[in-house]
């Protein structure tokens, strides 16, 4: 059988490609796809306990049976002008989208209110000067652009689901970007204020902990990848 298997952000830097070709046995599961990455490269079984697969976009077991022309990715943890969306989800008044353009917070706020909206909170997260003592000169954010989209919206439709508000948006840029620049907007719109500053908090919360997003940060000295964490129900690699 044969497999597309994709790497990114730490994960990408240790095996040093983007992405690779397998020819894998009939029968085969993802652990025989991670034991094949690890044994090659024995940090990625060091770090299995913070891995995460992904089958034709999808967080999967280990257990779980490759097939023939399947797509594999190996996600580190995550760190947590629209014309310009690379990727977008548009569902029940709701939006979801990943830009390289700056974020324009007000024209989101535009797209979601309606009549009956009492309360619009936004929630920006922007670039800062520094990090852990070191003074930062930029941040690079990349992702899993298919995936990433659909599991923003998987965010919006439970919150949606649990919270009394109209609508929720949420927009993710990558690629470079410098100090003081938004790099994620989580938008939400309800009758009232506290569940729409509730629902927003728990959308970010879930959106730094589920959606596939990996921050690089630049400093004067050297380069880190940001560790970060999946949801604790995540199907790791490793169990610890």
């Amino acid at each position: 059988m044969h497999i597309r298997v994709l790497f990114f952000g730490l994960l990408k830097d240790l095996v040093g490609i983007a992405e690779d070709e397998l020819e894998i046995r009939e029968g085969a599961s993802l652990a025989d796809v991670f034991d094949h990455y690890a044994g090659r490269v024995p940090r990625i079984r060091e770090l299995a306990g913070s891995i995460m697969l992904a089958r034709n976009r999808e967080f999967s077991e280990l257990e779980t049976p490759a097939r023939d022309g399947d797509e594999i990715a190996f996600l580190p943890p995550v760190s947590g002008g629209t014309a310009a969306f690379v990727e977008e989800i548009t569902e029940g008044g709701n939006q979801f989208a990943l830009t390289r353009h700056p974020i324009n917070t007000r024209r989101l706020v535009d797209a979601l209110l309606n009549g009956g909206d009492g309360a619009v909170v936004t929630f920006e997260g922007v670039v800062r000067n520094h990090s852990n003592g070191r003074r930062t000169r930029f941040l690079e954010y990349e992702c899993y652009q298919p995936m990433a989209i659909r599991q923003m919206a998987a965010i919006g439709r439970e919150l949606a689901n649990a919270y009394a508000i109209d609508h929720v948006g949420m927009i993710h840029r990558l690629g470079r970007l410098l100090i003081g620049e938004t790099s994620v907007a989580v938008v939400v719109t309800a009758a009232h204020r506290k569940p729409a500053f509730d629902a927003a908090l728990e959308g970010i919360n879930r959106l730094k902990k589920r959606v596939p997003i990996w921050k690089k940060e630049f400093f004067a000295d050297g380069e880190v990848w940001v560790e970060g964490e999946w949801d604790q129900h995540a199907p790791l690699a490793g169990k610890t």
